[in-house]
């Protein structure tokens, strides 16, 4: 298990992308817009920071560098009223990289490796995908990331990162983490190791 210390993490996936209406898998390669629903989740997260954090002000900002990361990051800044450029960007929080599959659906990387898909099906912690990322390479960004947080901080990353995080703070095994949902419009706070799921009204 990994901890903020005595720090508050907010911490949210991106709004909804072109790729994700077409379920195709969009990993540190791959980059598409925000869904008109996805802009409008990038402002419901909004106002859930505005009624669970007193002073949004007080955050350290802090965004993976793909553009729809990014461009969550500036609707919430601009809907909280602060300047949307004051964010700093982490390379830790970017997606898990895809590799060859980034850009396809499921089924159509299964059909085009069914050996190493079913094999990584297994084993996520381990197996990587092809010219791409493990879930144990991932953990160590987020390891590195959390270990040094030393403020307040509202950050925006992707699902499987984020998946994978919140398997970290809660000791979860790798099946469990794979077995996470991957939310868009809802704020994860975290306080040492407790997480609490932020939604609207």
């Amino acid at each position: 298990m990994i901890s903020t210390g005595a720090q508050t993490l907010y911490i949210l996936r991106h709004g909804e992308t072109e790729s994700n209406v077409q379920r195709r898998m969009q990993g540190s390669r791959r980059d598409t817009a925000l869904t008109p629903l996805g802009r409008e989740q990038a402002r419901t997260v909004a106002g859930i920071l505005k009624r669970n954090e007193p002073d949004p002000s007080r955050l350290a900002f802090v965004s993976s560098p793909l553009m729809r990361a990014r461009t969550t990051m500036e609707i919430i800044l601009g809907e909280l009223a602060l300047p949307n450029k004051i964010y700093l960007r982490d390379d830790r929080l970017t997606e898990i990289d895809c590799g060859d599959w980034d850009g396809l659906t499921i089924l159509e990387a299964r059909d085009r490796d069914p050996r190493t898909f079913d094999h990584r099906a297994t084993d996520k912690w381990n197996i990587r995908i092809p010219n791409g990322e493990n879930y144990s390479d991932v953990a160590t960004r987020v390891e590195s990331w959390v270990g040094d947080l030393r403020t307040h901080t509202l950050a925006v990353s992707h699902g499987g990162f984020l998946r994978i995080l919140r398997g970290l703070f809660l000791g979860l095994s790798a099946q469990q983490m794979s077995d996470l949902d991957e939310p868009q419009g809802v704020v994860f706070r975290v306080r040492g190791s407790a997480i609490e799921r932020l939604e609207a009204p």
